[in-house]
């Protein structure tokens, strides 16, 4: 009879490969099983390695280049040629490089005035007077109609009672693409923990997949922590990426510490994981499911400052708003980017995050259920 043991003898070289590793695949703890099934339905995913990396990055391209620092603009301007002292009132306005004038008749005027050719028609109605033609609720025309009337008092003699000189700045921080920069990094977080996390957990109790894990010695706690882990190395990757690109391709300042940032950016990956955990802990379809993210997710998308300033909405909603974990970790990002600013400004953004990752985990691992 042959014994047991020259049947476990491998019958060849990969067999005895398979029989070697075997035993180091059990010493690997459960949670670290969990993290790599993790990444394994994260790189299945086309389309979730598109929204983590490639969409952030090209909303700042569009951004970067729609709100791109741009010449002084000019306005175009039309003199009427058949009223008297026309051609003077063109020479005046000519020699002004913020305005682009063109003789025309009347007729031609008009319609260039309807479809918008020209943003602001002269008429010069005497030898000291003139008639301005447009549109008030153009804001190019009220542009055009100041630069015309500045041009042709100056040229009558207009003296001003005060100097004034100019001095030109353009600093880097300043700019729009510097602001949304660490906006769409806060927005990427957020979606990324609460829509990535959220519809996998959803998804696999929709599938029965969870109902099976009761029988497995798995606990609900390295269940849930195994999805922030996943996470805390795609965050590595996620915050690289578009910052890097901010900096190399729009010259982005990076004014505060690296530590400290990368610091923020860590606890913004778990905060909203933990909340997409929340969302997802007792939630049984994926239209349930994406209708509570929506409805935590819409408030930040708006107020908390990604692409315009937060500070824009009245002082009545201000409390509210600044109690929104993505207005934390966005004003904390922009502090240490483009303030260069220390541990002591960031610490109150950092403790409202804080306590938002805390309670929901906790909420979460209570009212969390496999079924």
């Amino acid at each position: 009879m042959t014994s047991s043991r020259a049947v476990a003898e491998p019958v060849s070289a990969a067999g005895g490969a398979f029989r070697r590793e075997a035993p180091a695949q059990r010493r690997l703890s459960p949670l670290l099983q969990l993290t790599l099934v993790r990444f394994r339905e994260f790189y299945r995913e086309p389309e979730a390695v598109f929204w983590s990396f490639l969409f952030p990055i090209l909303m700042a391209t569009g951004l970067g280049i729609a709100f791109r620092t741009r010449p002084a603009e000019v306005s175009k301007v039309a003199v009427v040629a058949e009223a008297a002292g026309a051609e003077q009132v063109r020479a005046v306005l000519a020699a002004d490089s913020s305005l682009d004038v063109a003789l025309l008749s009347p007729d031609e005027a008009r319609k260039a005035l309807q479809v918008g050719t020209v943003a602001l028609v002269v008429v010069a109605a005497g030898p000291s007077a003139v008639e301005y033609r447009y549109d008030v609720a153009r804001s190019e025309a009220r542009t055009a109609r100041s630069a015309v009337d500045n041009a042709l008092q100056r040229a009558s003699g207009r003296l001003d009672p005060v100097s004034v000189s100019e001095s030109l700045v353009s600093d880097r921080g300043s700019r729009y693409i510097d602001f949304v920069v660490p906006g769409l990094l806060g927005m990427s977080f957020m979606g990324n923990g609460i829509w990535g996390i959220g519809f996998s957990i959803v998804d696999a109790r929709r599938k029965k997949l969870l109902k099976r894990f009761v029988a497995t010695p798995m606990s609900r706690t390295h269940y849930l922590l195994s999805f922030l882990l996943m996470r805390l190395v795609l965050l590595v990757v996620e915050a690289t990426v578009l910052t890097a690109f901010g900096v190399l391709a729009f010259g982005v300042p990076m004014r505060g510490s690296l530590v400290l940032y990368a610091g923020t950016c860590l606890l913004g990956a778990l905060t909203f994981g933990a909340i997409g955990l929340l969302i997802a802990s007792r939630a049984r379809t994926v239209e349930g499911a994406s209708g509570l993210m929506n409805v935590v997710m819409l408030p930040m998308w708006i107020g908390s400052g990604v692409f315009f300033s937060a500070s824009n909405f009245p002082n009545a909603v201000q409390p509210v708003i600044q109690a929104l974990p993505l207005t934390a970790i966005n004003d904390a990002l922009r502090d240490v980017m483009l303030r260069g600013e220390g541990w002591r400004v960031v610490a109150s953004e950092w403790l409202i995050a804080a306590v938002w990752l805390v309670v929901c985990f906790a909420l979460a691992l209570r009212f969390f259920r496999w079924k």
